[in-house]
């Protein structure tokens, strides 16, 4: 999982095994951020439409940006407005892609995830040096 700022700028990358749901993962992720500012808004996918996801979110002054379900029960939390800005999300998409361009990195050649870890955090710092 990887935390970007707006422009597609990488801030933050975790990796987990693929056995734990997105939505448990999501908090970790923004503790391991460098800036001691907190975002006002995460934009993500369906796979975050989490009512207790949302309130904890709330609970730290982070507006979260993601569609609802088709299968969703509850009333919806969120007007078209606050979706607009889901837009957006191609810029992370992008930033996946960059990530992408290190071979390394799509065969995984590391089955120590600490050094696989180190390889994700050097194609990142990489990427910013490429951006600045």
């Amino acid at each position: 999982m990887v935390l970007s700022e707006a422009e597609g700028i990488p801030l933050a990358a975790e990796i987990h095994s693929g056995s734990p749901a997105e939505v448990t993962l999501i908090e970790s992720l923004l503790d391991e951020q460098p800036l001691p500012k907190t975002p006002q808004r995460l934009i993500y996918d369906m796979a975050a439409d989490s009512d207790p996801l949302r309130e904890r979110l709330r609970e730290r002054g982070i507006e979260l940006i993601c569609p609802h379900r088709k299968n969703r029960v509850k009333p919806a939390t969120q007007d078209g407005r606050r979706l607009r800005r889901y837009r957006k999300r191609y810029k992370i998409e992008r930033l996946n892609s960059w990530i992408q361009n290190f071979r390394r990195l799509v065969v995984r050649y590391e089955h120590i995830a600490t050094n696989f870890l180190g390889f994700v955090q050097l194609a990142c710092a990489m990427i910013v040096m490429r951006k600045l």
